[in-house]
């Protein structure tokens, strides 16, 4: 009887416990049992598609540190494919979505979501000169909302210079294709100039504009008479690749890119940064930041991964035969 009797008072008191909490107690209980909402990842693109190897190396970045999407992270992607006008209405739309972090693909793309944004953690995947160019304070305290990797772009010109006269050496005039409103071209114009007479190289500028101005920019190189031709890193030019390609190919015109990309499709020469893995190491900020560490805190990174391409095949039907100082220096040589 004594047992029965403690029953009922502890149905009793469960029974009027529960009513004193009412909904609460059950809404409680719920929402111990919902999962987290994903985490929502911004990515503001202008030379590259969402759907490119390069990009993709952020969702694979995530996947190895155990990120699942649709589960832990969705991804807004927005491209300006080459347009860099269209880059600040691009990052707005992301700020209005309320993503936790944006990740930018050049600096045209990180100051407009700097602009944008003073609060939203901003990560450079792929940005020449974050100092330069003043989004950060300094690489190892970059402060305020934006951190990430740097491309090291300006030691990055002249190296490419001296690759280009090695891989031609009866080289002595070429053409550098610029763009004025790329951030850290007027300064990679002048570290090209003070590196040109150290290799008997005479250089001429052309600068290109805007897409639409390309057919008269190539007027320009094509009256230059050049014997090669380098093209600056730049997301106008990444969107422009294929019709560069295109015109040097039937004006035979060899060319030095910074992307393994060009001569993947018919350029003769790369040496730069590897931008997949670039990307994949900008999912670490993410997860740094994702988990609560501040961006300005996390120090600046650079490129540990740099490649010469030398497309073998593009040189013979050039008529250049490509010292073995550079094939065997080559990460890849497409025969």
């Amino acid at each position: 009887m004594g047992d029965s009797v403690i029953r009922r008072r502890f149905v009793c008191t469960l029974v009027a416990l529960t009513a004193c909490l009412g909904p609460f107690g059950l809404a409680s209980a719920v929402d111990a049992q919902q999962p987290a909402a994903p985490r929502r990842i911004g990515v503001l693109l202008v030379g590259i598609a969402p759907d490119s190897k390069q990009a993709q190396g952020l969702r694979q970045g995530l996947e190895e540190l155990g990120y699942a999407e649709g589960r832990d992270v969705v991804y807004e992607w927005r491209s300006a494919k080459g347009d860099y006008d269209r880059a600040p209405r691009l990052a707005g739309e992301l700020v209005k979505l309320g993503v936790d972090v944006i990740v930018v693909e050049s600096t045209i793309a990180a100051q407009a979501a700097k602009r944008a944004t003073a609060s939203i953690p901003i990560v450079m995947a792929v940005v020449a000169d974050p100092l330069g160019s003043g989004l950060v304070a300094s690489l190892s305290h970059p402060g305020e909302n934006v951190t990430g990797l740097s491309l090291m772009t300006a030691d990055l010109m002249a190296k490419r210079l001296q690759l280009l006269k090695e891989a031609i050496p009866k080289l002595t005039r070429a053409t550098v294709l610029w763009h004025p409103a790329t951030p850290f071209h007027a300064k990679a114009v002048q570290d090209l100039k003070a590196a040109a007479p150290a290799l008997s190289l005479r250089l001429r500028f052309v600068p290109v504009r805007a897409p639409e101005d390309f057919d008269s920019a190539f007027s320009a190189v094509n009256r230059a008479h050049p014997q090669a031709l380098y093209v600056m890193d730049g997301a106008i030019f990444k969107a422009l690749q294929a019709m560069i390609l295109a015109h040097v190919s039937k004006a035979r015109l060899p060319t030095i890119w910074g992307e393994r990309e060009a001569p993947e499709e018919g350029g003769l020469l790369s040496y730069g940064a590897n931008l997949d893995d670039m990307f994949r190491r900008s999912a670490g900020y993410v997860d740094k930041i994702l988990k609560g560490a501040k961006p300005g805190d996390l120090p600046i990174e650079q490129p540990t991964k740099f490649e010469l391409v030398v497309n073998l095949k593009t040189a013979r039907a050039l008529g250049i035969t490509i010292p073995e100082s550079i094939l065997l220096r080559a990460d890849e040589v497409i025969r």
